[in-house]
């Protein structure tokens, strides 16, 4: 990485370090207790360029490489330490890749400058109550009736799935398998679209949505690229999903480790600081070294990213890093709750709130052991 690069990403962080520390964790505990965060911090996060990084400047966007990209969901994760804001704030990040690289002008310039301004928001819909990661079955149809798509199915576990403007939805458009798939973009005042929020293990402040469609007619128009080019479209989308859940996963695990370290710093046990017991020393020395081995990990991918790499190593490297980054997360979060003690088991504390979290990073955008099935074959094992 060059000291240009360097530089810029140090700026950013710091940028985002600020933003985070002074808009969103003083208020995450609050937000999870209510189940939501306010729609303002959109506009909030809008105005810093945040929502914007990566995206074209026609589109109301500013270009940046894949590695500020990671770093910024990185320095959001640690100083904010909500996955539940994380992943409802940025949630069009997911949403809106396909429009950009797939959908026509028009529909890229009716949808992507307004969600990218924060006035509104952006969803990704795929998963279905009978499967998941098994995307060529999926069975959410639409139909075409003369200018418009006729739609009718049943999503779930979609994160902004309650108060999405914009949904991405994959649906099929031809017969049996991935050929007969395609992706359209279904309003979210369309009528027919009913929307029922789920209750949750973590993520409390992110709205997730079981979402019903109930012949929903939307314009061809809507159409993202051409009938048939779905699948494509979606395994490209979870790539970059996969590795910025491991950015995400490591920003978690620093925030459990910045945590751990402060309190044994503090709590004081038989006359002494708890870190001069060689027991919390050595927690610490562990959390430590997966730490930094993800984020190199981390690093050398985005890099590849940037110069252009999509080969199959990558693809699999990128599924071994989501199961090592959350892997690193669950057990930074399991030893600073053990760190903390009672403190721990206490709501208010980040380790307790990453600890109830941890379970989605390693279950979102692919389970560990459909990246494990995934590498493999990538790497013709």
């Amino acid at each position: 990485m060059n000291a240009d690069l360097l530089e810029q990403r140090s700026a950013l962080v710091a940028s985002v370090k600020r933003f985070a520390e002074r808009e969103i964790a003083p208020n995450v505990s609050a937000w999870d207790e209510a189940g939501e965060f306010p729609r303002a911090l959109y506009m909030r996060a809008a105005a810093l360029g945040l929502l914007g990084l990566g995206y074209p400047e026609e589109l109301g966007g500013t270009p940046a490489s894949c590695v500020l990209r990671l770093a910024m969901t990185q320095a959001i994760s640690q100083h904010g330490a909500s996955g539940g804001v994380l992943a409802s704030l940025f949630s069009h990040n997911i949403g809106l890749p396909p429009i950009v690289a797939l959908g026509s002008r028009e529909l890229q310039q009716r949808v992507v400058p307004p969600v990218l301004r924060g006035e509104r928001i952006a969803a990704l819909a795929i998963t279905e109550p009978g499967g998941g990661s098994d995307v060529a079955r999926l069975r959410t149809t639409a139909v075409r009736d003369g200018p418009c798509y006729r739609i009718n199915g049943e999503k779930v576990f979609i994160t902004s799935g309650v108060r999405a403007d914009f949904l991405t939805v994959a649906v099929r458009t031809g017969d049996a398998g991935a050929r007969g798939l395609s992706m359209i973009v279904v309003p979210g005042d369309a009528p027919g679209l009913r929307r029922t929020p789920l209750q949750k293990m973590g993520w409390w402040c992110s709205d997730t949505a079981q979402i019903h469609f109930d012949d929903v007619r939307v314009p061809v128009e809507n159409l993202v690229g051409d009938e048939g080019a779905g699948f494509k479209a979606i395994m490209d989308n979870f790539n970059g999903e996969r590795l910025a859940l491991a950015a995400a996963s490591l920003g978690f695990a620093q925030a459990c480790f910045d945590e751990a370290l402060d309190w044994a710093r503090q709590r004081q046990t038989f006359g002494a600081p708890l870190i001069e017991r060689q027991v919390i020393r050595h927690k610490l020395v562990d959390m430590r070294m997966r730490i930094e081995s993800t984020q190199a990990w981390v690093d050398a991918l985005a890099e590849r990213v940037d110069a252009g790499d999509e080969s199959p190593d990558w693809v699999a490297q990128v599924c071994m890093l989501k199961n090592h980054a959350t892997q690193a997360m669950q057990h930074c979060a399991d030893q600073a709750v053990q760190i903390l003690g009672g403190m721990g088991f206490m709501r208010g504390t980040k380790c307790e709130r990453i600890y109830r979290e941890v379970k989605v990073m390693m279950i979102g955008g692919g389970a560990e052991e459909i990246m494990k099935e995934l590498a493999a074959r990538q790497l013709a094992l």
